[in-house]
């Protein structure tokens, strides 16, 4: 027989198995599965996206759909073989397999009408997950089975011998799937961010094919490193290869797992080892000469200087004069407290700071920021800010010089330490920063308690994951938390999405929440309005910017539509001088597509930018809002100097200082 005849053969036996209809191999509904979900990675989400954010969103999730997809229709092509366990034929086993894909439409639908998300219910989620992604996978096989079945009937009309049933359809049904299904739900104009944000898919392609490719390579390669551990083990120890191939498997990630836990402790050791060392900002001696007694590090401190680390050091040089300098470096501009509010200061500021150096352990920290609150005088201002800083111990500069400008320095701040790598690798330390804050507040509290005359107000403020950390000391307790504690007032700016306390005072109806007491706002005007309706302004305010995802980003994203993806999202609407407000219209939950979009949501966020109100950065924010929310008065002359003031201290920080200036005011 010659390879013609051979080829043509082939060619009459798939027509008369029906072969081509049945491809519901699973690496092709895999690939029907990949491409429908590959054009909604291209949707707008809350910030606009580089060429190689745009590639990983796509190359993660497009991956990740391919192989979940794969190994679903592989659980229904066995179903599929048990039920014709009595039919020999090629058609017959498709046509079962097709049956059963069918099925698993209306059965995953079913399941998800019967289990509603929960944001709180891991386990639903995931249970939910494996239903829609068994009627995905179901759907994704059906359309390619008929796909094929149409071509087929085309390709004998025709008289094509083949040619026609031979073309690869898994990809064109996939596209053609998304165009039917997603474009219609993505109806309207982007709002303020505009599809313009997102790299057309050309130039991604790149970046997501070899992302693919090089997941697939990691697979084949632990494929053949598996394939020669089960010879070894196989030739050396007794047993068939089935039973060494998954001790083979788990050796391997074990491996892996070793070695990328080395290669992370080295990583933080080398970061907590940058956020410790010593290096002058302005001179040696610089504490010594720049900063006032009232502040940490200072002249008669019983905080060291060196144990402070480098934020805590940046920190207290960034405090705000009261009065003028005699003699300040050249070109340092006169920002002092009398200058900018155009009257006296009515004391000096108090910057309380203690670093992970300055003690060995929580408690001893915090009885020495209790000793160094009661040396600078800090419970004779007439206000005391608990600070929770960020992870490296960062504590916004804005933000303590609005205050000690509004306070005319009649106010004190202090703040723990309690993590030295950035607040993305600093997640586990929020139960230690939790019980460390607890701490310190329960003994400022007993502190004011037993003094007698005046006491000052106190108040809470933190920044992204120091507003996670200050709001945890509150966690279960609602409302009464703070009460209890104290606190007349609270501020916290973008706040991320895991705070368990923020999710328990916005969602549902707890007895321990006052709804009238807490506002989540995007801006100062937003603020005025909720203060209008409620007829009294909110005490404790969350400033998290709308298009901020760090405020947006959460791991139950994966199995759970967030409510501000819902019908009731805000709707986008521009705000002068600010953040924009609402969501893009285009935007809304994919599985596996929304987590990563929002991820990289999260990073461009953080990304430093110039002095202004967005996404991440609430520095243009911080003034209004601070006098508002602790009650600070201020005339529209001074609000505006103060605003004016920290821009130029901002732009005098970046030029002047490779980190931060110290001696600015």
């Amino acid at each position: 027989m010659t390879p013609r005849d051979r080829r043509a053969g082939r060619r009459a036996e798939r027509r008369d198995t029906g072969r081509p209809a049945a491809a519901a191999a699973a690496g092709d509904v895999g690939l029907v599965a990949a491409a429908a979900m590959a054009p909604g990675t291209f949707a707008p989400s809350l910030s606009p996206r580089s060429t190689l954010d745009q590639g990983l969103v796509t190359g993660l999730a497009t991956g990740l759909h391919y192989l979940l997809s794969v190994g679903t229709q592989d659980v229904l092509e066995g179903l599929a073989r048990l039920l014709a366990r009595g039919e020999s034929s090629a058609p017959s086993r498709n046509a079962a397999v097709i049956g059963v894909d069918c099925a698993a439409v209306p059965l995953g639908l079913a399941v998800l009408q019967a289990l509603p998300p929960r944001a709180d219910d891991p386990l639903r989620g995931a249970v939910r997950q494996a239903a829609w992604r068994a009627g995905a996978t179901g759907l994704s096989g059906a359309l390619l089975g008929a796909a094929r079945l149409g071509t087929r009937a085309l390709d004998d009309r025709m008289h094509l011998g083949g040619r026609l049933a031979a073309v690869p359809l898994a990809v064109p049904v996939g596209l053609a799937a998304s165009y039917v299904g997603d474009r219609l739900r993505t109806r309207g104009d982007a709002g303020p961010w505009g599809r313009a944000g997102v790299p057309s898919a050309l130039s991604s392609l790149a970046v997501a094919l070899g992302i693919v490719a090089g997941s697939s390579g990691a697979a084949y390669g632990e494929r053949v490193l598996t394939d020669l551990a089960v010879r070894g083990l196989t030739a050396a120890l007794p047993g068939p290869p089935e039973l060494w191939r998954p001790a083979a498997h788990a050796g391997l990630l074990a491996g892996l797992g070793l070695g990328a836990s080395s290669v992370w402790h080295r990583a933080m050791h080398r970061i907590e080892a940058r956020t410790s060392v010593d290096v002058p900002v302005i001179e040696p001696d610089e504490a010594q000469r720049w900063l006032p007694t009232t502040v940490s590090g200072g002249p008669g401190s019983l905080v060291s200087w060196a144990g402070m680390g480098r934020d805590g050091r940046l920190h207290s040089l960034a405090t705000v004069r009261p009065r003028p300098l005699p003699t300040r470096p050249e070109g340092v501009p006169d920002l002092s407290i009398e200058t900018v509010m155009g009257t006296p200061a009515v004391a000096a500021p108090v910057q309380v700071y203690v670093g992970l150096d300055n003690a060995p352990s929580p408690r001893e920290r915090v009885d020495l920021a209790i000793a160094e609150l009661e040396r600078t005088g800090a419970f004779d201002r007439s206000l005391l800010v608990l600070v929770s800083p960020t992870g490296t111990g960062y504590v916004n500069y804005v933000a303590v010089a609005a205050m000690q400008y509004l306070a005319l320095g009649d106010v004190a701040t202090v703040a723990l330490q309690y993590s030295r790598r950035p607040s993305p690798l600093s997640l586990g330390m929020v139960r230690t920063a939790r019980e460390q804050n607890r701490l310190l507040w329960l003994r400022v509290l007993r502190r004011l308690q037993e003094r007698e005359g005046r006491r000052p107000r106190v108040v809470l403020f933190g920044e992204s994951l120091g507003a996670h950390t200050s709001q945890d000391v509150f966690l279960h307790w609602g409302t009464l938390g703070p009460d209890a504690m104290g606190i007349d007032r609270a501020l916290w700016i973008g706040t991320p999405y895991g705070s368990g306390w923020m999710r328990q005072v916005t969602r549902g109806d707890r007895l321990d929440v006052d709804r009238r007491a807490v506002a989540v706002v995007n801006d100062h005007a937003q603020y005025t309005a909720v203060t209008k309706e409620r007829g009294s302004p909110p005490r404790f305010v969350l400033l998290s910017h709308d298009n901020d995802g760090v405020t947006k980003f959460g791991p139950d994203l994966l199995w759970y539509p967030p409510d501000w993806l819902g019908p009731s999202r805000p709707r986008p609407e521009e705000v002068a001088g600010g953040s924009p407000r609402g969501i893009p219209p285009g935007m809304r939950w994919r599985p596996l597509t929304t987590f990563f979009q929002s991820l990289v949501d999260m990073k461009n966020a953080q990304t430093s930018g110039p002095f202004g109100a967005w996404q991440h950065d609430y520095r243009a924010d911080l003034p209004r809002f601070l006098a508002d929310v602790f009650g600070l008065p201020v005339t529209p002359a001074q609000l505006r100097g103060i605003e004016e003031t920290l821009r130029l201290r901002e732009t005098v920080r970046e030029r002047m200082f490779a980190v931060v200036p110290g001696a600015v005011g």
